[in-house]
């Protein structure tokens, strides 16, 4: 069973590896695969996981399907099935100087979360799991996830940058998630 490092593993502080060309289709990445899929759903709050966190220093990312649900929910086809989004090799080739802050956990960070400065909009370019090339925008939370996890592929955890650092245990979720919400509508009034 692969269990996922938390913040004072060193494989965490690394630079992970480029995967190369002949790694493609091997047994050996698509098991690296499966085994980043599978941990990630086993998370209930995980939206994407990054191989280093499961002990892999590698440049992979995946992106959990039950976000690319969330994000497309409003399309008129409510019965499509959504499959984890694998990223191999990313790098952010743009990113919009509209700047927000976010707040912000990891699953290697548990149960700490903080507010972040993320920009709204990037542009990656990545691999899929056959070697192909392909680029995705993201803007909002899948903006934020892809800066996410292409920092944990340079060695970096969100509490480098982040402030207003709080634990919030899973009891305790709910009733922050609650405040949040009366503290958005407090806001608007």
């Amino acid at each position: 069973m692969v269990k996922i490092l938390q913040k004072d593993d060193p494989i965490l502080r690394k630079t992970a590896l480029f995967v190369e060309r002949g790694m493609f289709s091997t047994p050996k990445l698509q098991k690296i695969i499966r085994d980043m899929k599978f941990t990630l759903a086993k998370e209930d709050d995980g939206v994407a996981l990054a191989a280093p966190q499961i002990g892999v220093s590698l440049r992979i990312f995946v992106v959990s399907d039950r976000i690319m649900e969330i994000l497309h929910s409003e399309k008129i086809n409510k019965n499509q099935k959504y499959t984890n989004v694998v990223f191999i090799n990313p790098e952010i080739i743009k990113v919009s100087r509209e700047k927000e802050i976010l707040e912000e956990g990891c699953l290697s960070v548990r149960f700490l979360y903080g507010k972040i400065e993320r920009a709204k909009k990037v542009k990656i370019r990545a691999m899929n799991e056959n070697g192909d090339m392909f680029e995705m925008g993201a803007s909002g939370l899948l903006a934020q996830i892809f800066q996410h996890e292409i920092d944990h592929l340079t060695g970096k955890l969100f509490l480098d940058n982040a402030t207003d650092i709080q634990e919030i245990l899973p009891s305790d979720i709910a009733n922050h998630s609650n405040k949040q919400k009366m503290l958005r509508n407090d806001k608007k009034t």
